[in-house]
């Protein structure tokens, strides 16, 4: 503006930058505050800014998985594509339409437009989801499994929305072929996958099959993974394969430590497979395993350090497998300044209905690599597998019964005796 421009004028002229500015604020405060409602009230945040396509999509969604009332899908159709007129490049918005053709039963036309999804965004979550149902429906396994895990790549989260059509996949050719090849290349979302095969009786034998697979290969099993479908064999009392599995998965130097106990010298190598030693966490004692090369004055093995505090049960078992026979176990043990007044022994239970099959208690007081030994039966039936286990008679945690001293077992074996 001029000098010569009237007061009136300038008035005017500075009104208006204030009018235009006041609105541009308004518009940039309703656009913040529909960006603030859009998740908890999609109605509201519309209301304030109609192009929020975040809060449509939101609103939509909510009203499709709303079970108390039946959607209109006219009404949710009509919204969704007036959205798109104003931005054709969001996958959201054809993965939407697509979901309401396909509650309207128009399954081409949904199918065609989760595609276009996918072209736009090939990790667009929704169309992804429907696109494996798609594959898997069609016999397209290969195709599934590809699907899949571009999905648990972007998504790890969603591998519980995939994992019922797993066992489906697994039992054909090209299924199996194309999940094995997965995990080759490295999938992230193979130790979920043998964490839920491992839970579910018709996972159990493809898991094992993949796991013999992958020995030898770029990419072995791992020992957790080994454990879930070891584990899920012993919940279905499938005892002989969840042995055999573990046997075949044993490494060249872990195959010295075998025998009727795995690791009976308790060397410092733990697999966390059922059939090695657990060692959980106990109040009350310490359990430490020291390897015999590096022990002082031989006294590798298991240490057990009690602390002067009750203990009620123990932190140190392992699964084994004894045919029907007659047997010995024995322990070398050396013990300082041991006091027990609840007891401290090795059970051996079956796991199943026969229960305690053997015990033999540990001396307390002190001594230098002391023989224990008992002998026991395992019977024709009823104890398929049977676990071994390092425990207390103590019910209750009572201070009146309070443990000390140090144990070291050296070597603990179970050896096979004519009957």
């Amino acid at each position: 503006m001029t000098e010569q421009t009237s007061p009136l004028m300038r008035n005017l002229w500075r009104s208006g930058v204030w009018f235009v500015a006041s609105v541009l604020l308004l518009a940039a405060s309703s656009i913040g505050l529909s960006r603030f409602l859009e998740s908890e009230t999609p109605a509201v945040s519309l209301a304030l800014d109609p192009l929020n396509v975040d809060a449509l999509i939101g609103g939509i969604t909510r009203d499709l998985n709303d079970t108390s009332d039946t959607p209109d899908f006219g009404a949710l159709l009509a919204k969704a594509e007036g959205a798109l007129r104003f931005d054709l490049a969001d996958a959201r918005l054809y993965s939407l339409i697509g979901e309401i053709k396909f509650r309207q039963g128009k399954k081409e036309e949904a199918y065609e437009l989760f595609d276009q999804a996918r072209k736009l965004s090939k990790t667009e979550i929704h169309a992804l989801q429907r696109s494996i149902g798609h594959s898997i429906e069609t016999g397209d396994l290969s195709k599934a499994v590809g699907e899949i895990d571009i999905l648990l790549r972007r998504w790890p989260n969603r591998f519980p929305a995939i994992a019922e059509g797993l066992p489906t996949i697994l039992s054909s050719p090209d299924g199996y072929r194309a999940v094995l090849a997965a995990i080759l290349a490295e999938a992230p979302w193979r130790t979920n996958l043998f964490a839920t095969l491992g839970r579910t009786p018709e996972g159990l034998d493809p898991a094992n099959r993949l796991l013999l697979d992958l020995t030898g290969s770029r990419a072995p099993p791992k020992s957790n993974e080994l454990s879930f479908v070891i584990n899920g064999y012993i919940r279905q009392k499938e005892y002989e394969p969840a042995y055999r599995l573990f046997l075949f998965s044993l490494s060249g130097q872990e195959r010295k430590l075998g025998g009727y106990i795995f690791n009976s010298t308790f060397e410092p190598v733990f697999s966390g497979k059922p059939f090695d030693w657990q060692v959980g966490n106990q109040s009350g004692l310490e359990v430490t395993f020291v390897s015999s090369r590096d022990a002082v004055e031989g006294e590798g093995g298991a240490t057990v350090r009690f602390l002067n505090t009750p203990v009620k049960n123990t932190a140190l078992q392992q699964y084994v497998e004894l045919p029907p026979g007659s047997y010995k176990i024995s322990l070398a043990a050396s013990a300082r300044n041991l006091k027990l007044p609840k007891g401290l022994f090795w059970s051996i239970k079956c796991v199943g209905p026969a229960g305690e099959i053997a015990r033999f208690n540990i001396p307390e007081g002190t001594y230098n690599r002391q023989a224990v030994n008992q002998e026991f039966a395992v019977g024709l039936a009823g104890c398929p597998m049977q676990l071994l286990k390092l425990g207390t008679a103590a019910i209750a945690e009572s201070w009146r019964f309070r443990y000390v001293g140090t144990l070291v077992m050296h070597k603990l074996t179970i050896e096979r005796v004519s009957s």
